[in-house]
């Protein structure tokens, strides 16, 4: 038996789970599209990650993060619970020391991450524009009729890159079609797009900060050796991609669950098991108040399992109460 952490990152496109050891080392991963429907794609995770398990384990802590996390943290029965840009941070600074920039890329959305010290000093957000995202690339790539997964190295070809508006998503696809009109090679047209995500990426989240190396390029779009080169020229100095650069939010996640049961704190995992169990989400609106709040229902085998949503806490403690009460009896 070995004992390990489970790391959740419930995102709008992407749910990743991790399991790592207690020497820090990622013994299995998953990934799986969210496609709307979150449970579903944590049940379908936890599948994938006990098919690809090759010893028995026990499980002392598990993190949730991403915009699904509390969602997350309800079903599996989660020890910590952060946010992403504390997961990210945390994952960083275990694969590349004394970072001080972190880029991350995912599908729908980006962010930078500062750190000074060891300790998150300011961050930014993108979860708008698509202009700055890796849909944004994968919707280009279809239209030039390549892969993605060749984009960057079809970017890395080009000897004359093209300037593309990329200040928007919209006229960057309008002003891309117009390049190939004109006949430009299409390596000059797909480096061209890697520059222009990233320069849309810095003159967003980057304007007015300092970025200073090291920097680690973190999300799926960190895989693009495109974007990376374009990203080292444009700031000047080595981005560094960590080996497992999709799923670094769910590694903080695993960081974070062991540094919790060092404290001598047990897990509250509800087993792998419930990738098999039945799972339904009811809404109801209570009117007690002027709050008129949406209530979120979990039922498990159609057993309650969870509330949230109230902003008084009234129906989410007496869910709790009676949990604790069950346990006694």
């Amino acid at each position: 038996m070995k004992n390990c952490y489970l790391g959740i990152d419930v995102g709008s496109v992407s749910t990743n789970i991790v399991l790592m050891g207690e020497d820090k080392k990622i013994l299995v991963k998953a990934y799986t599209r969210t496609q709307g429907k979150p449970i579903e794609a944590i049940q379908r995770g936890f599948k994938e990650i006990q098919t690809k398990l090759k010893e028995k384990v026990i499980v002392k802590g598990v993190g949730s993060t991403g915009s699904g996390r509390h969602l997350a943290s309800m079903i599996v029965g989660a020890d910590i619970v952060k946010n992403e840009i504390t997961a990210h941070g945390i994952a960083a600074l275990s694969f590349v020391d004394g970072v001080r920039t972190i880029l991350e890329i995912g599908g729908q959305d980006s962010k930078i991450i500062l750190l000074r010290d060891g300790v998150i000093s300011d961050f930014a957000m993108n979860t708008v524009c698509a202009a700055g995202t890796g849909s944004f690339l994968d919707r280009q790539a279809a239209r030039l009729g390549i892969e993605i997964e060749d984009f960057g190295d079809e970017a890395l070809k080009s000897a004359n890159a093209v300037r593309i508006a990329g200040r928007c998503a919209v006229f960057a696809e309008s002003d891309m079609i117009h390049k190939q009109q004109l006949g430009h090679n299409q390596e000059d047209i797909i480096k061209g797009l890697c520059d222009a995500l990233v320069r849309n990426f810095l003159n967003n989240l980057g304007k007015g900060k300092e970025i200073l190396g090291p920097v680690v390029f973190q999300g799926g779009v960190a895989a693009n050796i495109g974007i990376k080169k374009s990203f080292e020229e444009a700031l000047g100095f080595e981005v560094y991609v960590p080996p497992h650069h999709e799923v670094m939010g769910a590694i903080g996640c695993c960081l974070l669950a062991q540094e919790h049961h060092i404290k001598g704190n047990k897990t509250k995992f509800e087993g792998f098991e419930l990738a098999n169990s039945g799972y339904q989400v009811k809404g109801i609106e209570c009117e007690d108040c002027a709050n008129l709040c949406e209530v979120i229902e979990i039922f498990k085998d159609d057993n309650l399992m969870a509330r949230w949503g109230d902003k008084c806490g009234k129906w989410s403690d007496l869910v709790k109460e009676n949990n604790e009460n069950e346990k006694l009896a």
